[in-house]
């Protein structure tokens, strides 16, 4: 009687976390990374600056690991060019003339932003989420701080690296009111998918609206610009802007324009088509209404490069930015040399800009008692 042994199962490489210090602020403040392993080929690189992911690494087609993530290489590149790979709030995008009402008042932000030369406030203000040290701690399924013990209730998996960030923005930070404790945890799993919770909280009455603003550049870092990247958008509508790049507040079919990604198009075909709409963006800085319906966590966009690298974007979110990196200045320094304008792409899961002074828009009005839950998958589909 012949006997057969079965093969021993393949065991999974256990993730880890490694931490290092990666700078100084001008303050002197020390700055540290953390590196999330999935022991697969994938490596997410945090910094306790803005929340900032450095560079995002994951198996090419050819297997060989790739930087996906385009952003400057030092936190004096940040500061000077601020936003890549960073968590964005209290509000992400633009609000008109950096003023809006609520409840009865009237309130005012700093205009750090003016497209088109009509001023807005951009991205939560001058020192924005994006600007400020969060704190930091990684943990793995059997460890979760008893402090974020919400975070228990997620699809937290055996396999996956967790960084927990944690930030608390005071009554009255860049002019907004109330004090608004966030919470965001970023997941690296075995399948190559970068998971990001959001949990915010607020003691009064508050816009929030919070976005990770990660370039993409699918042939990697530093690679040239990302006009032979497809992308697909599930979205039928956009909402046109005026020359500030504020919504008019029209949801804008986008089928014969430019705008229709319903099936995957070159995001060099139209960039610079003869369109008002593209030349107020000066290429694509437009938010796309999802199809998806509310708080639904669904598929949002598939970017893809010419070699067959691909990322999916999932999100319960109602809309997805989409900016085609019009300003990102020839030669910024980034990890793996230099690269160009246009050498990344920003795929930012979000609110409607402006939605603070649009009752017809998706609220983002944060009040005492409730919480603010979302989130979004950026996914690498193995082939």
């Amino acid at each position: 009687m012949n006997h057969s042994q079965a093969a021993p199962k393949a065991l999974k490489p256990d993730p880890i976390v490694e931490v290092e210090q990666f700078g100084k602020l001008p303050d002197g403040t020390v700055v540290l990374h953390y590196i999330l392993k999935n022991g697969l080929g994938a490596e997410l690189d945090v910094l306790e600056y803005g929340g900032t992911v450095r560079r995002f690494t994951v198996p090419g087609p050819d297997g060989k690991p790739r930087n996906v993530m385009v952003g400057p290489n030092t936190l004096e590149g940040w500061i000077r060019e601020p936003y890549y790979g960073a968590l964005i709030g209290r509000v992400a995008n633009r609000i008109a003339g950096g003023t809006f009402s609520l409840d009865g008042k009237t309130y005012t932000l700093a205009t750090n932003n003016a497209p088109g030369g009509i001023p807005c406030a951009l991205h939560g203000g001058e020192t924005g989420f994006n600007a400020k040290c969060w704190q930091l701690r990684a943990f793995f399924k059997g460890n979760i701080p008893q402090a974020a013990a919400w975070i228990a209730q997620e699809a937290i998996g055996e396999d996956d690296a967790c960084l927990w960030l944690t930030l608390d923005s005071p009554d009255g930070d860049q002019g907004y009111p109330g004090a608004v404790h966030a919470e965001v945890v970023y997941i690296l799993t075995p399948e190559n998918t970068w998971r990001i919770l959001y949990r915010l909280t607020a003691d009064a009455p508050t816009p929030v609206a919070m976005t990770q603003h990660a370039y993409w550049n699918l042939k990697g870092c530093a690679q040239g610009n990302v006009l032979d990247h497809t992308l697909q958008i599930e979205a039928h509508r956009y909402t046109p802007v005026n020359a500030g790049l504020i919504p008019t507040g029209e949801l804008a079919p986008v089928a014969g324009t430019p705008f229709d990604f319903t099936q995957p198009r070159l995001l060099g075909q139209d960039i610079d088509a003869p369109n008002d709409q593209i030349r107020y963006g000066a290429g694509y800085d437009h938010n796309f209404v999802l199809d998806h319906p509310a708080g639904e966590l669904a598929r949002a966009a598939t970017l893809a490069a010419p070699d067959g690298m691909r990322m999916e974007v999932w999100t319960d979110q109602p809309g997805l930015q989409v900016y085609t990196g019009n300003y990102i200045p020839d030669g910024l320094e980034t990890p793996e040399g230099s690269t160009c304008r246009r050498g990344g792409v920003a795929l930012e899961t979000q609110h409607f800009a402006d939605s603070v002074n649009h009752p017809a828009f998706p609220s983002t009005i944060l009040r005492p008692g409730e919480i603010l839950r979302s989130c979004t998958e950026y996914r690498f589909p193995k082939a």
